[in-house]
């Protein structure tokens, strides 16, 4: 059930990756509603990265607000940012970020080492049973359990994106971010995450943000935008080129 109150709230955003740069970001107002499922797209170089990026708490807006569950992001240090995105956001980055000397399992249970409200709730889930979680959720990505062991260097880039998105997801968190995470599925795979990704988020009530060049993935979701509706930079860069 989508309610009123935003699980993220944007107000005059303001970003550039150098003072003497024009902001790449410029957004005066956008928020995503608890147990919503927003689908936001733009072309390759718009921005969507950077802007998931400021909402998980990974880089700190030049002016503005981003507030995520109540919280303003930038008031909080660098060490309590990574202790609120990983307590209470699952993040499939776009370039996975998998520890490659870890085993695939062990990618998947990271989050739950570092966060003790993780690892409850994937207790809570499982019997107690950390690892039977993980594999569930491996599993229902299709990635055969003869894997798990194995580094995650091994994986083609299509099963290292499923070790990815099986991290996020493992311990419930309230708010998961997928920066293009079906980019290197084949159609049938992609169908199933999708399927997957959304199953787990009903069932832990969370919201979802996924974020995707590719349009016909949309009829998936509640809510679609163009970052070029919110975005004023790209207009005025528009205007300037």
């Amino acid at each position: 059930m989508v309610s009123a109150a935003p699980v993220l709230q944007v107000r005059q955003l303001r970003f550039r990756w150098k003072p003497a740069l024009p902001p790449c970001l410029d957004i005066d107002d956008f928020g995503v509603r608890a147990g919503e499922r927003l689908f936001l797209h733009g072309p390759s170089g718009s921005g969507k990265s950077t802007l998931l990026g400021l909402l998980g708490g990974v880089l700190v807006p030049g002016s503005g607000s981003v507030r995520a569950l109540g919280q303003e992001l930038s008031a909080l240090p660098g060490a309590a940012r990574d202790r609120f995105r990983v307590d209470h956001v699952g993040f499939v980055f776009q370039q996975f970020n998998l520890v490659p000397y870890l085993s695939v399992l062990d990618n998947v249970l990271l989050p739950c080492r570092f966060s003790a409200l993780r690892a409850a709730r994937a207790r809570a889930a499982s019997d107690g049973d950390l690892a039977h979680e993980a594999r569930r959720l491996l599993e229902a990505l299709d990635l055969p359990r003869a894997l798990l062991a194995r580094p995650a260097t091994q994986l083609s880039v299509g099963q290292q994106q499923r070790v990815a998105a099986a991290r996020a997801l493992l311990g419930r968190p309230e708010l998961v971010i997928a920066d293009e995470p079906t980019s290197a599925l084949d159609a049938a795979t992609q169908q199933r995450f999708i399927e997957l990704l959304l199953r787990e988020c009903e069932a832990a009530q969370a919201t979802l943000l996924f974020v995707s060049h590719d349009r016909r993935l949309a009829a998936h979701f509640t809510r679609e935008l163009a970052l070029a509706d919110l975005n004023r930079a790209a207009v005025l860069q528009q205007e300037a080129a």
